[in-house]
């Protein structure tokens, strides 16, 4: 029963960081439900601290993943119109471009949505865009980062305990 706790908390811990990517999966708090189960093992000694302190970090960082490009976007003079293009745009990128629709979504919806929705003038729906993109690809940072610090802790807890569960 370890050996298949140990494998959804790995899947979970990868999930996290591929969702560090999409804005559909909260991806430190994946990672951290990956943590959660890994100590739900027989092996690995249930650390309430270690939860603890995981989970206050993951849920500061969902926070920051909507300010951070609420922050760029209003920076940049942009609006709300902005932020929502980003975020679809990052999707239909996604989705039609692969990855490298990750970089050019989130700029192109923001585009749109300042041109289009808002009705400003093309350089001001430049640089709010190019404000939201700065915002998103800070925000997308920093949820990699600590998908993969939990990634890392995840690993080092196997390490540390690899020969009780074999």
């Amino acid at each position: 029963m370890d050996i298949a706790l140990v494998c959804i908390g790995l899947l979970l811990c990868f999930i996290g960081v591929i969702g560090s990517f999409l804005p559909v999966l909260p991806g430190p708090f994946t990672s951290w439900i990956g943590l959660v189960v890994l100590h739900y093992t027989d092996t690995i000694p249930m650390n309430w601290t270690f939860l603890g302190i995981t989970l206050g970090i993951a849920l500061f960082i969902w926070i920051l993943d909507y300010t951070i490009p609420a922050i760029g976007t209003k920076k940049f003079g942009g609006s709300r119109y902005g932020m929502i293009g980003s975020t679809i745009g990052l999707i239909i990128g996604l989705l039609y471009m692969g990855p490298f629709g990750i970089i050019i979504g989130p700029f192109g919806g923001a585009f749109l949505g300042e041109l289009c929705v808002q009705n400003k003038d093309t350089s001001s729906a430049l640089r709010a865009a190019w404000g939201s993109f700065i915002g998103f690809l800070a925000g997308t940072f920093i949820k990699f980062i600590v998908a993969i610090a939990f990634l890392c802790l995840f690993l080092g807890k196997i390490w540390n305990y690899s020969d009780a569960l074999v």
